[in-house]
């Protein structure tokens, strides 16, 4: 004779267990996961799977409001466990200083340099415009309109025109890449 597994309950029958344990589960969940400093929200989908992993295996508990409350329990106290052996993912390193790193120091006072040189390059009142702007004071667009003797309105659209000029200053300057495919 072979053993028979118990059938598994209807629909309307876990339905009807659901909706009779939901307010049971959530009060407990509540409850537990104050105690313990774990989210109430994941004590009750852990006890729900294991609520639908236990339908489908060997069906409903004799006592669903007992079985509801150790589960509750148990899930809480695997929950704590878990948060007890689990360390925090350590904060990322704080933005790393030039004078940290001599290669990006190097690099940035590389990039700063040829800025500074293709400034220098430009046409007109640029240099003077992007100096201002570029400088470590950061000043205001009227304290640059008044250094410069010009309305603070001109200087946007000074600003605009002489950093496209800049743009193509520099992408000029920027090496072609190689040529690709066989050569003949």
């Amino acid at each position: 004779m072979t053993p028979t597994t118990p059938a598994a309950p209807s629909r309307a029958a876990s339905s009807h267990l659901f909706s009779t344990l939901r307010p049971l589960l959530a009060a407990e969940a509540g409850a537990e996961a104050a105690g313990g400093g774990v989210d109430p929200g994941d004590l009750e989908q852990a006890v729900w799977l294991r609520l639908l992993e236990l339908l489908d295996g060997a069906g409903p508990p004799p006592d669903p409001a007992e079985w509801l409350l150790r589960a509750v329990r148990d899930e809480a106290r695997l929950a704590r466990r878990a948060t007890r052996r689990e360390l925090p993912h350590p904060a990322p390193p704080a933005a790393t200083t030039d004078t940290a790193c001599p290669e990006r120091a190097a690099l940035t006072a590389e990039r700063r340099r040829v800025l500074r040189e293709a400034v220098g390059r430009l046409p007109g009142r640029c240099p003077r415009l992007l100096d201002a702007m570029l400088s470590p004071a950061d000043p205001t667009y009227q304290e640059i309109a008044g250094e410069l003797g010009m309305s603070q309105g001109s200087l946007g659209p000074m600003r605009s025109r002489c950093l496209g000029c800049l743009r193509r200053m520099l992408a000029a300057e920027v090496a072609a890449p190689g040529q690709r495919g066989r050569e003949r």
